[in-house]
C-alpha cells in the first residue's frame, strides 16, 4: 500500500483580486521527488508556503506526514525541513557555526549537536570550508550548506523551493545528486524548479501549474505524450534517392533544399523498425536518421502558452 507524505485536496489562496491557487490537488507518495512546475507567478512558492505552514490557505485541506496543516502545524512543522529559493545561510559566521546554529534551534544538546553537524559538514563535503566565514563560499557551496542545515532534525519530507537557480551547471548536477542520495534514504522531495530539464532528470511525477490550477500531471513520460509533433528524421545526400523516398512516402514534410523527410512517429522502436524495413525493402539509402519526441519544454508551451515563459531558466507548475 502506497503511502502519502503530502496529500492536499482543494486548496485555494487569493491575495485580493489575484486568485494564486484555484482548488488544486496534491497527492505525494513517501520517499519520491515530486515536481512542480509552472511560470513565474504561477503560485508554486505559493503551495510551499502553504504545505510547509508559513502562510494559510483561504480553502481546502491538506496533510503533510499524516498532520493537518491547519489543525496541527507544529507536528508538521517537526516533521518537515525547507529551503526556500534565498539562502537561509548567514554570511557572518562559519559554516560550522550555522550548522550548530540549526541544532541549538531543533534543542539537540551540545553534544549531539556537534556530532550532527560534523557529519552532515563531511557529507556535504564542506569540511575544508567550516571554519571560514558563510559569506566566502561560492553559490554551490551555500547551497550544500543550506540543505545540510535543513537535514539537523532528521526530517523525512523536504521541500527545495528552486534550489539550484543561479548555480552553474556542475553545481546543479552536484545538487541533483545530493537530493538522488536523499530519495535513496527514503526522503521524499517536494521540488519546485525553473529548469525543465531538472524535473526530467529527477521528479518521479510532475504537475504543471497555470492560472491557479493544475493543467495536467505525471511521469515526465506521460506527460510528453500528451503533446503531438513526433516524428523521424531522414536525411539524403542524393537528390534521387530523396526524391525516390519522398513519392513513395505519405504524410511527410518536405524539405528540398535540405534534402530531409520528416515522418510522423510516436517515436517507439517498432515505428523506427518498420520506416528501417521500408528503406531496405526500397532500396532507398538514408544518409542520416534522427527521431524527435517531444520533450518537457513542449509540453510547457502546450500547457501554459509561450507568451507566460521566461528563457532558461524556466519554472513550471503542478
Amino acid at each position: 500500500m502506497t503511502h502519502l507524505a503530502i496529500a492536499a485536496n482543494a486548496l485555494r489562496k487569493s491575495y485580493g483580486d489575484k486568485v494564486v491557487l484555484d482548488g488544486i490537488d496534491l497527492a505525494v507518495p513517501e520517499g519520491t521527488v515530486f515536481s512542480l512546475l509552472g511560470p513565474n507567478g504561477a503560485g508554486k512558492t505559493t503551495a510551499v508556503k502553504i504545505l510547509s505552514t508559513l502562510i494559510t490557505a483561504d480553502g481546502g485541506r491538506a496533510l503533510v506526514a499524516g498532520h493537518d496543516i491547519a489543525a496541527d502545524p507544529q507536528a508538521v512543522r517537526a516533521a518537515i525541513g525547507v529551503t526556500g529559493q534565498f539562502s537561509a545561510v548567514d554570511g557572518l559566521i562559519t559554516g560550522e557555526e550555522n550548522m550548530l546554529l540549526m541544532a541549538d534551534l531543533h534543542h539537540l544538546s551540545r553534544r549531539e549537536g556537534r556530532r550532527v553537524a560534523a557529519e552532515l559538514l563531511e557529507r556535504f563535503d564542506l569540511v575544508e570550508a567550516a571554519k571560514k566565514p558563510a559569506s566566502t563560499y561560492s553559490g554551490g557551496m551555500k547551497r550544500r550548506l543550506d540543505i545540510a542545515m535543513t537535514l539537523v532534525g532528521n526530517p523525512r519530507i523536504i521541500f527545495l523551493d528552486e534550489p539550484t537557480t543561479g548555480l552553474d551547471p556542475r553545481s546543479r548536477h552536484n545538487m541533483w545528486q545530493i537530493i538522488r542520495a536523499l530519495v535513496s534514504d527514503g526522503v521524499t522531495v517536494f521540488l519546485t524548479t525553473q529548469y525543465l530539464e531538472e524535473a526530467d532528470e529527477l521528479a518521479d511525477r510532475i504537475a504543471v501549474l497555470n492560472d491557479g490550477k493544475i493543467a495536467a500531471e505525471g511521469t515526465a513520460a506521460e506527460l510528453k505524450r500528451l503533446i503531438p509533433g513526433g516524428h523521424v528524421q531522414l536525411r539524403f545526400d542524393d537528390p534521387a534517392a530523396y526524391e525516390r523516398a519522398a513519392g513513395a512516402l505519405h504524410e511527410t514534410v518536405r524539405d528540398d533544399q535540405a534534402l530531409t523527410l520528416q515522418i510522423p512517429s510516436g517515436g517507439t522502436q517498432g515505428e523506427l523498425r518498420s520506416i528501417l524495413d521500408w528503406l531496405d525493402a526500397a532500396d532507398v539509402h538514408a544518409d542520416g536518421l534522427t527521431v524527435h519526441t517531444p520533450d518537457l519544454d513542449d509540453v510547457f508551451f502546450a500547457l501554459t502558452g509561450p507568451a507566460d515563459v521566461p528563457d532558461q531558466p524556466k519554472e513550471t507548475v503542478r
